[in-house]
């Protein structure tokens, strides 16, 4: 099983998605920014590289929040979802080819990945519970 690691990017409320550009594996499909822990990486580090390399930008990473075990044609991953602030930089796509910030009453109107959509649903529950009302 991979671990991937997911930034919980929330700004004025919305939070970051991104879609995956054409000749991307699921292209089309939005999901949170992240990607593969590599060997000898804390997913932590993981999300500061992701970030860096994919959109340009510096993040401070905070709590994770959930995690997602999804089974793909090609494999099982573990997707760890952590919040994150942005810190530097603007946001440039080098491997997506939209990005979008998203009301979370919203998240599953876009065509999430499969292992996205139970991040989406933990952010609408912990929202719903009065959890997440800060940026």
């Amino acid at each position: 099983m991979k671990d991937v690691a997911a930034a919980v990017i929330l700004q004025n409320g919305k939070v970051l998605l991104a879609r995956r550009a054409p000749g991307e594996n699921w292209a089309g499909g939005w999901e949170f920014p992240g990607g593969k822990v590599e060997p000898g990486e804390t997913p932590k580090q993981c999300l500061q590289r992701e970030l860096q390399e994919e959109f340009g930008v510096d993040a401070l990473i905070k709590e994770f929040i959930a995690e997602s075990v999804y089974e793909y044609a090609n494999g099982s991953i573990r997707l760890l979802a952590y919040g994150a602030e942005l810190v530097a930089g603007e946001i440039t796509l080098r491997v997506h080819d939209k990005y979008a910030w998203v009301e979370l009453d919203d998240l599953l109107a876009y065509d999430l990945l499969p292992a996205d959509i139970p991040i989406a649903l933990k952010l609408q529950k912990i929202r719903s519970e009065g959890f997440l009302c800060h940026d």
